[in-house]
């Protein structure tokens, strides 16, 4: 069979982009012209034939010869395939930007030939110069990256470099940036990679782009903090790429946390006899307040070395015997290693040398700034003039109320309301502190200032209007969930009368209405079969009942478990998906808990609690005792594959990650 193509000319003149055929032997020229690279260039083929010169040559624009006739120079020393990029000129004077791909071949008389195909890719040049035109003119930093699971760097602007402080790569050295062009994570601090993560997904699913801020670490070690975008587009290869373009924020957000940080020393002041100030990136501590004839004051707003400062100051005023246990404590925290009792910040209590040189009893506690940064506060443990005040303003109120507090009580609280509208808590049982959203820790520094009633109530479950109410009414009604029984409640306030002034305490005591516990509890259907619908909007059935959740938050993660398919959701997770701009701390841990006790509360009152188990604090969905779309058409059973229809848990843009593997499945 003669497989030789008839049409090759053909094909070569006008198919091929820009063929060309090289002499390459001395002296260089062309022996074939396609009529394509003709058109080209708009000349004729005798314009660029001639067996003495180089004509091709005098059409490459004057500044890229030189690198054109080493571009010859080194096919003809190697004798490969090679690519090279310059410029030509056009006979009638315009230019164009070309690819030039070489492939060499000696013929049986020894003369060397090369078939060149030229692509113009002026069009990417252009987009590029104006990239570069971006680069030089604004100060923002630019990234291409692929769209794997372990993204790679494809093209990095130099202001991004700056931005990151890669070091010029020297010969026997670690080139870092090639290492982080390997694996854009490397850039991205741990606590941040999932939420980095998510939003990629998120644009590669919805094909719409996300903008925001974000920490990006530095090769030095410390962070940057950055503003910026990411898009997915289409590259000139036609395969899906991720494009960032981001400005630096570092110090906009320094002076921001910066203020945010002096408001918040100066409640802790009020609080504590002595605050440190531990900074684990720079691997430094320094003495922010402490008493007058404290030790620290000559040092204090001082760096110094952690271990310097713990061995020589903090630890040397310890009680010889509780040396070790402190020792232990501070190398805990400094390695990462000690974390709060639920969610708690870590606290420690010890003897130390005061300042009048007696052994006394301390209390210590971290306060996290953020990622890098802690307060150390601690105090001595004493009946404060504070603490008897409040104490006697206790008693007071308590005399004052006493023939209601009998009847019923389940806590009490006294504030002070002035005229513009600002509050101040003078006296709060613990569990009125948690109706308001705070822990003890918190509650105490709003004792000592006036808040805005709107920012006073704005951690509570009940609207400030309800609130506003109360003031002006004397008297309203609130629902809540009561965490200690784990039930629904509902709660009644009474204020006292404003008095002439209006600018004096009012007191609020809070009791529950008898018999409301039980309102509003569905009965329980006698199918108990539980059936949930993940494919469109997410809901729960039990037999045909639909489960009322009265907290949104708390349908949420039951959604977020079906989502996970039996695999356990620790807080920390949880946390990162129900509020995706906020990090686990203590209070996004308070508000978790209160979460997952509705969510328990829930499924009880429909007797289905036995499908989610939890274990120290991770929950997951027993899959075998629940029927699932999703989980049925994710068998492969012919009676399941028509489910899927496109869409899945509408209510929550986090499960659009599923959703994209769904739609890949389904190609």
């Amino acid at each position: 069979m003669n497989n030789t193509l008839e049409n090759m000319e053909e094909i070569l003149d006008h198919h091929i982009c820009g063929f060309h055929q090289f002499v390459l032997t001395p002296t260089v020229h062309l022996n074939y012209v396609s009529h394509n690279l003709c058109e080209m260039l708009g000349v004729q083929q005798d314009e660029l034939l001639d067996d003495r010169t180089d004509l091709y040559l005098q059409m490459v624009h004057p500044a890229d010869r030189e690198k054109y006739s080493d571009f010859t120079k080194k096919i003809i020393q190697t004798e490969q395939a090679l690519t090279g990029e310059y410029r030509l000129v056009k006979k009638d004077g315009t230019m164009i930007h070309v690819r030039d791909t070489v492939t060499p071949k000696r013929q049986e008389d020894g003369t060397l030939i090369g078939n060149s195909v030229l692509t113009d890719i002026t069009d990417i040049k252009k987009e590029n110069d104006d990239l570069q035109f971006l680069n030089e003119t604004v100060p923002c930093g630019f990234l291409k990256y692929t769209c794997e699971k372990q993204p790679r760097i494809t093209y990095i602007n130099p202001k991004m470099i700056e931005f990151l402080r890669f070091p010029k790569a020297k010969s026997g050295e670690m080139d870092y940036l090639e290492m982080y062009k390997s694996n854009i994570f490397l850039m991205i601090p741990m606590e941040e990679r999932r939420r980095f993560s998510k939003y990629l997904n998120r644009v590669f699913s919805a094909d719409v782009p996300i903008a925001g801020d974000m920490t990006l670490l530095r090769c030095d070690g410390t962070r940057v903090h950055i503003f910026g975008w990411v898009t997915k587009c289409i590259n000139e290869q036609g395969e899906a790429e991720f494009q960032s373009v981001c400005i630096d924020i570092t110090e906009r957000y320094q002076a921001r946390k910066m203020s945010e940080s002096k408001r918040y020393l100066q409640a802790l002041t009020d609080v504590y006899d002595k605050i440190f100030e531990f900074n684990l990136d720079a691997n430094t501590v320094k003495c922010l307040h402490c008493e007058a004839g404290s030790c620290f004051k000559r040092f204090e707003s001082i760096a110094m070395q952690i271990e310097d400062a713990l061995e020589k100051w903090l630890i040397a005023s310890v009680d010889a015997e509780q040396q070790d246990n402190v020792r232990r404590f501070f190398k805990d925290f400094c390695q990462k290693r000690l974390n709060g009792v639920d969610g708690k910040p870590p606290k420690i209590t010890y003897k130390a040398r005061s300042n009048d040189n007696t052994i006394k009893q301390y209390t210590g506690v971290f306060i996290k700034v953020d990622e890098s940064v802690s307060f150390y506060c601690c105090r001595e443990i004493k009946e404060t003039a504070d603490s008897v005040e409040l104490k006697a303003e206790n008693d007071r109120l308590k005399g004052t109320m006493r023939d209601l507090v009998m009847q019923f009580s389940d806590g009490i609280a006294a504030f002070e309301v002035s005229p513009e509208g600002l509050v101040k808590p003078l006296y709060a049982t613990e569990n009125v502190c948690e109706f308001f959203g705070y822990t003890k820790e918190e509650w105490l520094p709003l004792t000592e200032r006036f808040t805005p009633v709107e920012n006073f109530v704005a951690n509570s479950e009940v609207p400030y209007e309800n609130f506003a109410k109360l003031l002006r009414n004397g008297e309203a009604e609130f629902a809540y969930f009561d965490y200690q029984s784990e039930t629904e409640r509902k709660m009644k306030a009474i204020c006292s009368e404003k008095e002439p002034n209006a600018n004096t305490s009012r007191y609020v005591m809070l009791y529950p209405v008898e018999g409301q516990s039980e309102v509003g509890k569905p009965a329980l259907p006698e199918n108990r079969t539980v059936s949930i619908r993940t494919f469109g909007y997410f809901d729960v059935f039990v037999g045909d009942t639909p489960i009322a959740f009265r907290n949104k938050k708390s349908k949420e993660l039951f959604a977020l478990l079906v989502d996970r398919k039996g695999g356990y959701v620790t807080s920390e997770e949880a946390i990162s998906f129900l509020w995706e701009d906020e990090s686990a701390n203590t209070l996004t841990l308070s508000r978790y808990r209160k979460v997952a006790l509705r969510l328990k509360s829930t499924l009880e009152e429909y007797g289905i609690s036995d499908i989610v188990e939890a274990v120290d604090g991770k929950r997951r969905i027993v899959m075998d005792k629940v029927e699932c779309d999703l989980y049925n058409y994710l068998s492969g059973k012919e009676e399941y594959s028509q489910l899927f229809k496109g869409s899945y848990l509408t209510n929550y843009s986090w499960g659009e990650t599923t959703l994209g593997e769904l739609v890949n499945n389904q190609k």
